[in-house]
């Protein structure tokens, strides 16, 4: 089994509500790791939390639009502290790189709100991708909508052709500019669908 050397998160963010920065500034206060907080201007947190070895992270929470929104690049080597950076950044629907780094390669996961995107292992020069997210539902739906998009082009086809021999057939001016006004909405129509 392969050890591991560091976690690194790479421009990664995670948020909470006020009730879930309350909930994590109560939770850790049993916890092995020590934590200080700061208070920064515009009412948001400056969070450092310390394991045992001295190794630290330091986690500044901006508030924006009613959240705490955390920024956050850094590397991890002891596992107490890795540990709890992984169950905030999961807690929290995480959004970003993290990268945990092996003797001889990394391990490279791409997070976008809690969910992991893409996996890609980096070895020597070399990005062989071992995992990635596919939206099977959202792809079978824009397929259908797509296949639901081909048969309103047809049934407006079939209207238009059926509406242009009734035009030529047409005596009334009347009857003529009503049936030119269903084409040019019948026009409109498919100009959407086609685009």
């Amino acid at each position: 089994m392969a050890h591991k050397i560091a976690t690194e998160y790479v421009n990664a963010t995670m948020q909470m509500t006020d009730v879930q920065m309350d909930q994590f500034l109560q939770g850790k206060r049993g916890s092995t790791l020590q934590m200080r907080v700061g208070v920064l201007e515009g009412g948001g947190h400056a969070i450092m939390l310390e394991d045992e070895s001295g190794e630290e992270v330091h986690l500044p929470f901006e508030r924006r639009n009613g959240m705490y929104v955390c920024e956050l690049s850094c590397r991890l080597v002891n596992p107490k502290l890795t540990n709890e950076v992984r169950k905030l950044f999961a807690a929290f629907k995480g959004s970003g790189r993290v990268n945990r780094i092996y003797r001889g390669f990394t391990m490279s996961y791409d997070y976008h709100e809690g969910t992991v995107q893409r996996i890609a292992q980096l070895a020597d020069g070399e990005c062989s991708l071992v995992y990635e997210h596919k939206d099977t539902a959202g792809e079978l739906e824009r397929l259908f909508q797509s296949h639901a998009a081909e048969i309103e082009i047809k049934v407006i086809q079939d209207r238009v052709n059926a509406l242009l021999d009734e035009r030529l057939k047409s005596t009334s001016i009347t009857h003529t500019q009503n049936i030119d006004e269903q084409l040019r909405l019948y026009n409109h129509r498919l100009f959407i669908l086609e685009a």
